[in-house]
């Protein structure tokens, strides 16, 4: 189910009501992730970006981490609706987690003494360009997902479980799976507003 890049554009949306119904093959997913790394720029073409993609059962025990994580700090009155959050996102059957390798951001720095303090904000255009990208290419194919930052919370937690790089930094993540509810209407400011034209 391939949409062209303005149909895709158009309907990616946040959607929270997954399930873990598998319409897009774990294979194509993976070949959408990599392409999208392969291709999203990065200045000097550093290359910072870095993915981790959990399926099914590795998909679970992400989210478990998170409600295990989140269960301490949240008043336990408004518990019960940030576990209904969490089962949304682990109903999915599958989650992308974004990284930026920070060792290359800061040879980068030492090496163009000039531009170091524009490195670490690159680096974030960068990643913002590659979570986009993949959430617009899971999109094209059929799925629906949404961006989560959870990250702080629980990156030791994560680190220790899938063995991540002590100089990864960790981002956002972003569950994927079979959208059964379309998002509600997107309400938008006039694009005159938005955009001036000199021609």
């Amino acid at each position: 189910m391939e949409k062209d890049i303005y149909q895709a554009t158009k309907e990616r949306r946040s959607y929270y009501n997954i399930n873990d119904k598998k319409v897009v093959a774990e294979e194509k997913v993976e070949e959408v992730v990599k392409h999208a790394v392969k291709y999203t720029p990065t200045s000097f073409n550093s290359q910072t970006g870095r993915v981790i993609l959990l399926f099914d059962d590795q998909h679970h025990k992400f989210w478990n981490i998170v409600e295990s994580n989140l269960r301490p700090v949240v008043p336990e009155e408004e518990f019960s609706s940030t576990k209904e959050k969490i089962d949304g996102f682990r109903s999915g059957y599958g989650t992308v987690l974004f990284y930026e390798d920070m060792e290359i951001v800061e040879n980068l720095q030492q090496r163009f003494p000039l531009y170091s303090d524009n490195f670490p904000k690159w680096s974030e255009h960068s990643s913002g360009m590659l979570q986009y990208n993949v959430w617009t290419m899971l999109e094209a194919e059929g799925l629906g997902a949404s961006l989560q930052h959870y990250t702080e919370l629980i990156a030791e937690a994560v680190k220790a479980e899938w063995d991540v790089s002590e100089e990864w930094r960790f981002v956002a993540q972003m569950p994927f799976g079979n959208p059964v509810e379309e998002p509600d209407e997107k309400e938008f400011e006039p694009l005159e507003e938005r955009i001036k034209v000199y021609k």
